[in-house]
């Protein structure tokens, strides 16, 4: 455990010398480079779905008591907290980790890829690290273990957030990930001043961090679309009401909304069909199909206008065939917004991790994420970390959620680097 002495510290967050700023927290960090890959290695190995991540949960508890913490555990109900709290007074800050994996079989080849299978909403799936949470686990708990060697220095108090479900419930509908960690209390006795957040992206060269002030995640909506026919054989179509071509309608016509209805030059709106569902047999026009998608939005307002002009497009070509829709939305993720007072007050800890030219500013992404639950209780500060290798096109790297993303490996010393300089900057005023 590293203990710097409270003079290399003292220096190490003097604004007016950077240069040991520089040196202090980044030799912690790298000298846990060894330790953060072989955990972010274990933890691919042993990827787990949404409110399954038992063993990781198990994993990261057993490293924060190692640390002299008293983490929580089974909040969320896989989710670890722990506090920690500095020698000297201060203010209060959250960093989070998600920890979830995805349904997603892998195909990188890696000596320490994961083999593991599951099953997600009733279907047999692979298990994989797609979107590098075995990396954002990693990254915290080097942090941890650094500001747990400075704890005798350092101003205030310290939230570890280790959070299941990121990738959104198991159950469809269900509450879970930072909603539900938030609705059990874990700010309850605890309510920090800022939260902050990282994740490895693959639309990034590794060695560069990507930042934007305001919204520049979008909201993530689940809809459900059930339009009800009636039964009747292939052969004779006129006796019912086919529930398909009622389907086909809306799926074009909801194209229409964003083609001709949002301003989307002023309101950027994805609305995507990802399933449809209907029939068992090809000569019987079934009683129901079932449409699935997402609707990703910046603009609450935005959002609440497409859900209803949606609805109403379903329920118009519905109604003209003799059919009836019901429309269902499950709010997953409210948009992801930077508080510009923070992002400003922490940047030039960014740019010290990244160095001179790599902390850039990316455009707004129509992805999601629930860290946005926490953002939206107090300020909060999320950023990019680079993986794909230097001199990779990022255009035809693999992305995140791919079965083939396998990011490089030095993300991992400047995730660490980058959130513990934020945090250390955050503790000292900035």
């Amino acid at each position: 455990m590293l203990r710097p002495v409270p003079a290399l510290l003292a220096l190490a967050l003097a604004p007016l010398h950077l240069s040991a700023q520089a040196a202090g927290p980044d030799a912690a960090a790298r000298a846990l480079q060894p330790k953060v890959v072989e955990w972010r290695r274990d933890l691919h190995r042993h990827p787990e779905l949404g409110n399954q991540e038992t063993r990781t949960a198990g994993v990261v508890a057993d490293h924060l008591r190692a640390l002299g913490l008293a983490p929580r555990t089974g909040i969320g109900p896989t989710g670890v907290v722990a506090v920690l709290k500095g020698g000297r007074p201060g203010p209060r800050i959250a960093l989070r980790a998600d920890m979830d994996a995805l349904p997603v079989t892998e195909a990188t080849g890696l000596p320490f890829a994961s083999t593991v299978k599951s099953e997600y909403r009733g279907q047999p799936v692979g298990v994989m690290h797609a979107c590098g949470h075995d990396m954002h686990v990693a990254i915290l708990m080097g942090v941890a273990e650094a500001l747990a060697g400075m704890r005798e220095e350092l101003a205030g108090e310290v939230m570890f957030v280790f959070q299941p479900a990121e990738e959104g419930p198991p159950v469809a509908g269900e509450v879970a990930g930072a909603r539900r960690m938030l609705d059990e209390g874990i700010w309850k006795e605890f309510r920090p001043d800022a939260v902050l957040g990282l994740h490895v992206w693959s639309r990034l060269h590794a060695g560069q961090l990507g930042v934007r002030a305001g919204p520049f995640m979008a909201s993530a909506d689940e809809w459900t679309l059930k339009i009800r026919g009636r039964q009747t054989h292939g052969s004779q179509p006129w006796a019912g009401v086919d529930p398909l071509t009622v389907a086909a309608q809306v799926l074009l016509g909801a194209q229409s909304i964003i083609a001709r209805q949002v301003d989307i030059t002023a309101h950027p709106v994805v609305l995507t069909a990802g399933q449809i569902q209907g029939g068992t047999r090809f000569n019987i026009i079934p009683d129901e199909a079932t449409m699935v998608g997402t609707l990703r939005t910046f603009d609450p307002q935005v959002r609440e206008d497409v859900i209803a002009r949606l609805r109403s497009t379903a329920e118009h070509f519905a109604a003209a065939s003799g059919a009836t829709a019901t429309l269902e939305v499950a709010g997953n993720a409210p948009a992801t917004s930077n508080d510009p007072e923070l992002l400003q007050r922490l940047r030039p800890a960014l740019e010290r991790a990244a160095g001179a030219g790599n902390l850039v500013e990316v455009p707004r992404y129509t992805i999601a994420e629930d860290f946005s639950v926490f953002a939206n209780e107090v300020p909060g500060l999320y950023f990019f970390v680079g993986t794909t290798p230097a001199g990779q096109d990022l255009a035809t790297a693999p992305m995140n959620h791919s079965p083939h993303y396998a990011p490089d490996e030095s993300a991992l010393d400047l995730g660490v680097r980058a959130m513990l300089q934020a945090t250390l900057a955050f503790l000292e005023g900035g």
